[in-house]
Protein backbone atom coordinates (compact mmCIF):
# COMPACT_ATOMS: atom_id res chain seq x y z
CA UNK A 1 0.00 0.00 0.00
CA UNK A 2 2.79 2.37 0.39
CA UNK A 3 5.26 3.43 -2.07
CA UNK A 4 8.84 4.45 -1.25
CA UNK A 5 9.56 8.17 -2.41
CA UNK A 6 12.43 10.43 -1.86
CA UNK A 7 12.19 11.94 1.69
CA UNK A 8 12.67 15.88 -0.14
CA UNK A 9 11.09 19.37 -0.47
CA UNK A 10 7.66 17.69 -2.72
CA UNK A 11 4.81 18.48 -3.54
CA UNK A 12 2.16 15.16 -3.67
CA UNK A 13 -0.53 15.74 -5.95
CA UNK A 14 -3.18 14.06 -6.03
CA UNK A 15 -3.52 12.67 -9.53
CA UNK A 16 -7.51 11.46 -8.88
CA UNK A 17 -8.64 15.22 -7.80
CA UNK A 18 -11.57 17.18 -9.44
CA UNK A 19 -10.55 19.36 -12.19
CA UNK A 20 -13.53 21.98 -11.00
CA UNK A 21 -15.55 21.59 -8.17
CA UNK A 22 -18.83 21.05 -10.79
CA UNK A 23 -17.02 18.44 -13.09
CA UNK A 24 -14.54 15.38 -12.86
CA UNK A 25 -12.52 15.55 -15.79
CA UNK A 26 -11.66 18.03 -18.31
CA UNK A 27 -13.26 17.98 -22.00
CA UNK A 28 -10.55 15.04 -22.84
CA UNK A 29 -11.07 13.12 -20.33
CA UNK A 30 -8.99 13.97 -17.88
CA UNK A 31 -9.15 14.60 -14.22
CA UNK A 32 -8.11 17.72 -12.78
CA UNK A 33 -5.76 16.97 -10.48
CA UNK A 34 -3.13 14.64 -13.00
CA UNK A 35 -3.95 17.80 -15.16
CA UNK A 36 -2.13 19.94 -12.39
CA UNK A 37 0.34 17.20 -11.47
CA UNK A 38 1.42 17.16 -15.32
CA UNK A 39 1.13 21.69 -15.10
CA UNK A 40 3.66 20.92 -11.88
CA UNK A 41 5.96 19.27 -13.81
CA UNK A 42 6.13 20.86 -17.24
CA UNK A 43 6.55 23.95 -15.21
CA UNK A 44 9.00 22.55 -12.89
CA UNK A 45 10.76 21.03 -15.96
CA UNK A 46 11.02 24.28 -18.01
CA UNK A 47 12.34 26.94 -15.27
CA UNK A 48 15.67 25.85 -13.29
CA UNK A 49 14.65 27.98 -10.11
CA UNK A 50 12.29 25.09 -9.72
CA UNK A 51 15.20 22.18 -9.94
CA UNK A 52 15.07 21.30 -6.02
CA UNK A 53 11.03 20.57 -5.88
CA UNK A 54 10.17 17.14 -6.58
CA UNK A 55 6.87 16.43 -8.17
CA UNK A 56 5.00 13.11 -6.44
CA UNK A 57 2.09 11.94 -7.39
CA UNK A 58 -0.30 9.48 -5.52
CA UNK A 59 -3.91 8.53 -6.15
CA UNK A 60 -6.57 10.64 -3.69
CA UNK A 61 -5.10 12.53 -0.64
CA UNK A 62 -8.70 12.47 1.19
CA UNK A 63 -9.84 15.93 0.02
CA UNK A 64 -12.51 15.23 -1.78
CA UNK A 65 -14.59 18.35 -0.80
CA UNK A 66 -11.95 20.35 -2.82
CA UNK A 67 -9.99 19.85 -6.12
CA UNK A 68 -7.00 20.06 -7.17
CA UNK A 69 -5.39 19.14 -3.92
CA UNK A 70 -1.94 18.97 -2.68
CA UNK A 71 0.77 18.36 0.12
CA UNK A 72 3.61 20.45 0.20
CA UNK A 73 5.79 18.54 2.73
CA UNK A 74 10.09 18.65 3.56
CA UNK A 75 11.63 16.67 6.30
CA UNK A 76 11.48 18.63 9.63
CA UNK A 77 9.28 21.03 8.19
CA UNK A 78 5.50 21.53 8.94
CA UNK A 79 3.64 20.60 5.61
CA UNK A 80 0.25 21.79 4.25
CA UNK A 81 -2.66 20.60 2.40
CA UNK A 82 -3.17 22.76 -0.37
CA UNK A 83 -6.45 22.41 -3.09
CA UNK A 84 -8.81 24.20 -5.08
CA UNK A 85 -6.16 25.22 -7.55
CA UNK A 86 -6.59 25.72 -11.33
CA UNK A 87 -4.84 23.04 -13.32
CA UNK A 88 -2.79 25.23 -15.28
CA UNK A 89 0.56 27.11 -15.33
CA UNK A 90 -0.32 30.21 -13.59
CA UNK A 91 -1.49 28.34 -10.64
CA UNK A 92 1.65 25.19 -10.85
CA UNK A 93 3.77 28.87 -10.84
CA UNK A 94 2.22 30.30 -7.88
CA UNK A 95 2.52 27.15 -6.05
CA UNK A 96 5.68 26.37 -7.19
CA UNK A 97 7.25 29.76 -6.42
CA UNK A 98 5.32 28.86 -2.58
CA UNK A 99 7.39 25.79 -2.56
CA UNK A 100 10.44 27.30 -3.27
CA UNK A 101 9.94 30.06 -0.26
CA UNK A 102 9.23 27.22 2.14
CA UNK A 103 12.28 25.00 1.24
CA UNK A 104 14.33 27.70 2.38
CA UNK A 105 12.42 28.11 5.47
CA UNK A 106 13.57 26.97 8.80
CA UNK A 107 10.27 25.20 9.96
CA UNK A 108 8.06 25.13 6.68
CA UNK A 109 6.68 28.75 7.92
CA UNK A 110 7.05 31.39 5.00
CA UNK A 111 6.51 34.98 5.55
CA UNK A 112 2.27 36.11 4.32
CA UNK A 113 4.17 39.27 2.76
CA UNK A 114 6.24 36.39 1.03
CA UNK A 115 3.57 34.35 -0.23
CA UNK A 116 2.52 34.48 -4.23
CA UNK A 117 -0.79 35.61 -4.85
CA UNK A 118 -2.01 32.54 -6.47
CA UNK A 119 -1.71 30.44 -3.20
CA UNK A 120 -3.36 32.78 -1.16
CA UNK A 121 -6.91 30.84 0.05
CA UNK A 122 -5.84 27.61 -1.11
CA UNK A 123 -4.80 26.70 2.04
CA UNK A 124 -6.59 23.68 3.61
CA UNK A 125 -4.33 22.39 6.59
CA UNK A 126 -1.46 22.25 7.96
CA UNK A 127 0.14 18.82 9.54
CA UNK A 128 3.16 19.04 11.73
CA UNK A 129 6.31 16.86 10.82
CA UNK A 130 6.67 13.27 12.54
CA UNK A 131 7.51 13.53 15.85
CA UNK A 132 6.36 17.37 16.55
CA UNK A 133 3.60 19.86 17.14
CA UNK A 134 3.80 23.13 16.51
CA UNK A 135 3.68 25.74 19.34
CA UNK A 136 2.29 28.78 17.10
Amino acid sequence: MLTPADDTLAIVACTTCRFTPDRRENDDGERGGAAFAAALTAVRDGDPRYAGVAIQRMPCLFSCTEHCSVHLRAPGKVGYLLGRFTPDADAARALLDYAVAYGRSEHGRVPFRQWPQGVKGHFIARVPPAGYVTDS
